[in-house]
């Protein structure tokens, strides 16, 4: 879902990357991933990621680029990907790939006018996680010994659900599902610049003293991926009716409205499919040299286009190699 709407109510605060020096975060990989994409596919020319045949792999470029923050601050990002598919997601992500669709032929229409600054914005709105993408993008962390894990459904699920049981110490989204899924402490904003957003769980529910279940509920009377939320019902309209109603059902009935599979859509933030049936190594040993010729020689990303990405984790490790002894 991402809810934005959520922000209305959730506890949080800025904080400081020293605060988190040596931490485990748990990554929602499609989330901090399609960021980069994105992020690269708007300000690089297309010539810099694409292949001869016409591969786009915008990816390793962002990989390569975002990756030194966890370094240069010690923390260890374990990146989850997405398992299947939910059934009553399926029809969000058909609702995505209409737009999608839609982007694409107005795409096509800047190209032919010659707007290159429309170009830039509708391509990348238009990106999407291919095979290759994803292919290339675990290939890329494991030469840099960054822990990979794949959910068995909804990778921010499996990593609010590592945060929940102590596997690791944080979830890592720009999303507010993580909320909804309970994670005790999200970090946001480790795509952006500065420093990180904290969201905290059980802040959120003793300010505005209510239940897990209860925060669910506001959430789907807003909308959620899973449903259409209620109409003219925002997030402080739910958290007032679902305070004096004690759920969902007392709100729907006094506004005569019906969600289709509300427990199910319940189930999917309170019960989600996720697994302990995991490992991994926090202790990272990246191969720089195997990932550079990775993505300089195997995929012919420039250089120069990658450079100071590597120049930074190699410093990084540099240093905390240097800090053990001092």
């Amino acid at each position: 879902m991402g809810n934005s709407a959520l922000r209305q109510l959730a506890s949080l605060e800025e904080i400081s990357f020293d605060d988190i020096e040596g931490s485990l975060v748990a990554i929602d990989a499609h989330n901090w991933l399609y960021r980069y994409l994105t992020t690269t596919v708007k300000w690089t020319r297309d010539e810099v990621y694409t292949t001869e045949d016409g591969t786009e792999v915008a990816n390793l470029v962002g990989v390569v680029q975002g990756l030194p923050k966890f370094f240069e601050h010690d923390l260890t990002p374990v990146f989850v990907f997405d398992g299947h598919v939910t059934d009553l997601k399926s029809d969000e992500i058909e609702d995505r790939r209409e737009q999608r669709e839609k982007l694409e032929e107005r795409l096509e229409e800047a190209r032919e006018e010659g707007d290159a600054i429309e170009v830039a914005r509708l391509d990348a709105h238009t990106q999407r996680l291919t095979p290759v993408i994803q292919e290339t993008t675990r290939e890329l962390l494991d030469l840099l010994d960054v822990p990979v894990i794949e959910a068995p459904a909804e990778g921010e699920a499996q990593a609010a659900h590592m945060a929940r049981t102590g596997a690791v110490d944080y979830a890592g989204t720009e999303d507010y599902d993580a909320l909804l899924l309970g994670a005790p402490l999200t970090l946001r904003q480790l795509t952006s610049k500065g420093n990180p957003e904290l969201m905290d769980f059980e802040a959120t529910l003793d300010e505005h003293d209510i239940t897990w279940e209860q925060l669910v509920d506001i959430a789907i009377l807003c909308g959620t991926d899973f449903n259409e939320g209620v109409s003219g019902v925002g997030p402080k309209t739910a958290l007032k009716g679902v305070t004096e109603h004690g759920d969902l059902w007392g709100v729907l009935e006094e506004r005569d409205a019906y969600i289709e599979n509300v427990d199910v859509i319940r189930g999917m933030f309170l019960e989600p499919d996720v697994t302990d049936e995991f490992e991994f190594d926090p202790e990272m040993d990246p191969d720089i040299e195997a990932a550079r010729e990775y993505v300089t020689e195997e995929w012919d990303i420039r250089e120069d286009e990658v450079a100071r990405g590597f120049e930074r984790i190699e410093e990084s490790i540099t240093q905390t190699g240097l800090d053990q002894w001092t």
